[in-house]
C-alpha cells in the first residue's frame, strides 16, 4: 500500500538550496511548517495549535523554479509524496518524515505573484533558466495555437484574453 499524497497551505522556513547530482540533475531542499492557528471565538486572540515541520525535496526543473522563486516567509501551497528517510547517529536509529514535492507555489491569500511561462527547448522539455539555451525550431513549430489563452501576439504585444 502507497502512502497518500499531501497537499497543504505551509511557509517557507527558510531560502531554498538548490544543488545538482553528479549526473547533472537539479535538486532543491525546502524546509517547510504547516501550522494550525486558529481564532478563539470567546478570547478572540489566535492561538496556535499543532505543528509539523518537514523538508520538501523538489528535482530537476522544479527544483530550479523553486530556488529561483521561493524565499524565506513565503506562504506556498504545496503538493507531494510523503516517505521515510531512516539513518544511523550516535549507534541509534533514526527517522524522519519528509516530501517530495510535485507542486509548490506562492500563495495568492495575502501575497500577489507574476507568472512567468517556463521555455521549452527543441525535445519539448523546459529549458533551465541560464544554465541552458532554448534551441531554435522551425517557423511552423514555433507557431502558437489560436486558442492559446497563454500566448501573447508579439507582433502588437498584446496580452492573453483574460
Amino acid at each position: 500500500m502507497s502512502l497518500p499524497t499531501l497537499t497543504g497551505v505551509g511557509r517557507v522556513v527558510a531560502d531554498p538550496e538548490l544543488r545538482f547530482t553528479p549526473a547533472g540533475h537539479a535538486v532543491a531542499r525546502v524546509r517547510l511548517v504547516f501550522q494550525n492557528r486558529r481564532l478563539n471565538s470567546q478570547t478572540q486572540q489566535w492561538e496556535d495549535g499543532d505543528t509539523l515541520w518537514i523538508d520538501g525535496t523538489a528535482w530537476n526543473q522544479l527544483a530550479e523554479h523553486v530556488a529561483e522563486t521561493l524565499t524565506q516567509g513565503m506562504e506556498v501551497l504545496v503538493t507531494g509524496d510523503p516517505r521515510t528517510e531512516s539513518w544511523e547517529q550516535d549507534g541509534q536509529k533514526r527517522s524522519k518524515v519528509s516530501l517530495t514535492i510535485r507542486s509548490i507555489g506562492p500563495s495568492l491569500a495575502y501575497a500577489t505573484a507574476q507568472v512567468k511561462k517556463a521555455q521549452r527547448d527543441g525535445n519539448g522539455q523546459q529549458g533551465g533558466g541560464q544554465r541552458q539555451q532554448p534551441t531554435q525550431r522551425p517557423q511552423q513549430a514555433r507557431q502558437q495555437p489560436q486558442n492559446d489563452p497563454w500566448a501573447t501576439d508579439n507582433a502588437t504585444g498584446t496580452e492573453p484574453p483574460f
